[in-house]
């Protein structure tokens, strides 16, 4: 399941409680005292406690102080603080909740902060600022990064006498491999999707949408534009691969792709570097997305960036606040929690860093890949409201279609009148 990005199950929470007054800084002498909320654990934990240490260290007349809090659970926590007056001064939260995030009155606007130089803020991947800009407003500062790209089987690729995944495929290439290395007998398929109509089944969908020369909504966020010539296109590809072929195995619970990897049974995924670490029984490698032969889109990818939010607690907090995630987001930072952790730096200048790309490679083949498709992230998802109702009617509809029930066309219309709907408030 992609990690971290795609919880939709809070999106339905309303800010109709937010209007909570701000709270006054503490009149009392000593360090100023934030509080900050994550949802780091093990090899993420140890390395952002230590970051936190470094920071107290250097920073006496500051007190940083944090809390693990579920980062699927995060959104709904927040907003009970928020109306209980006891907000966080500093809380990392999913993308996708940005203009939900926009709408809490507590929340910093860092436009003007991230404007001044010392920022580097064009030094942070477009696809990272534009999740967290939500018309005028910039709602967080990057957390984490990530994209998706074909993860293979070596050893299956070799046995099939299938040619490696090559940086100029096709979807026709990557269909026709994917037929060669399905064997019903072994009960062996060549690429596995997830199925369950998530927005982790959207996610699959959506790089192949684009560079297919289609787009999620119009312009002016105000309609669907999935159901295109571009959308039936990519659609057409996933119902061929299942029904056709019969080459796609779909994981209707989300649960079985490293799984499958590791037994050898799937010799294919599209997923991200946080599944990298769980295929400890395969020689595996990873290559960038395919693309559409003839498309200007190119080899698109997704990427779902989370931020560090600030909320305002009165000036002082505020302010320290701003400063810590203004030195945890500088590109030293970064590096030392990419090479602790094996996450994906969230700088371009830390990703073009020879040396971590080679250390990030050491310490898990294929990471390298993975920092440099950064490159190919060239749209987000919209940050509308009404994004979770979008993701929902897109996932139904492409599932129906991989499971032989509807038509690319028809489903893609289906969804895109919900969307409308939706995007019209009805």
């Amino acid at each position: 399941m992609i990690r971290r990005k795609v919880c939709m199950a809070l999106a339905s929470v309303l800010v109709l409680a937010l209007s909570a007054c701000g709270g006054g800084d503490s009149s009392s002498s000593g360090p100023t005292k934030i509080a900050v909320w994550h949802g780091y654990q093990d090899v993420e934990g140890e390395a952002f406690t230590a970051l936190i240490d470094q920071y107290n260290k250097e920073h006496p007349d500051v007190e940083v102080t944090d809390l693990y809090s579920s980062n699927d659970l995060v959104l709904q926590k927040v907003l009970t603080a928020v109306r209980g007056d006891s907000a966080p001064d500093v809380a990392y939260m999913f993308g996708s909740w940005s203009p939900k995030i926009a709408q809490i009155p507590r929340v910093v606007n860092m436009a003007d902060e991230v404007s001044a130089p010392e920022w580097n803020w064009d030094d942070f991947y477009p696809a990272e600022r534009d999740a967290a800009t939500v018309g005028d407003k910039i709602v967080g500062v990057p957390a984490l990064v990530d994209n998706l790209a074909i993860v293979y089987n070596k050893k299956l690729f070799a046995d099939a006498g299938v040619a490696p995944p090559s940086p100029d495929w096709t979807w026709d290439d990557f269909r026709a491999a994917a037929a060669k290395l399905t064997d019903p007998t072994k009960g062996q398929y060549g690429w596995l999707i997830p199925a369950d109509g998530s927005e982790d089944t959207v996610w699959h969908y959506v790089p192949m949408l684009w560079e297919a020369g289609g787009d999620i909504l119009t312009p002016d966020n105000k309609h669907a534009a999935f159901n295109s010539e571009a959308g039936v296109k990519a659609l057409t590809v996933l119902q061929q691969m299942a029904v056709t072929d019969k080459s796609l195995y779909l994981d209707t619970t989300n649960e079985n792709g490293p799984k499958l990897m590791n037994s050898g049974k799937v010799a294919m995924l599209v997923t991200g570097p946080w599944d990298l670490s769980s295929l400890s029984d395969i020689d595996y490698g990873v290559q960038t997305m395919p693309t559409f032969a003839g498309s200007s889109g190119s080899h698109q990818t997704i990427s779902g960036p989370d931020n560090w939010v600030v909320f305002n607690n009165g000036d002082r907090k505020k302010q320290a606040a701003v400063d810590f995630v203004k030195w945890l987001t500088a590109a030293p930072q970064v590096k030392t929690f990419s090479l602790a952790t094996g996450d994906l730096p969230t700088r371009v200048s830390v990703g073009q860093d020879q040396a971590v790309l080679t250390q990030l490679d050491e310490n898990l083949p294929g990471s390298a890949t993975f920092v440099e498709n950064l490159n190919n992230v060239k749209k987000t998802r919209p940050t509308v409201d009404q994004y979770p109702a979008i993701s929902e009617a897109m996932g139904q509809a492409i599932v129906s279609v991989m499971l032989g029930k509807d038509q690319p066309a028809d489903a893609l219309n289906s969804a895109a009148q919900a969307t409308d709907a939706a995007l019209a408030g009805e």
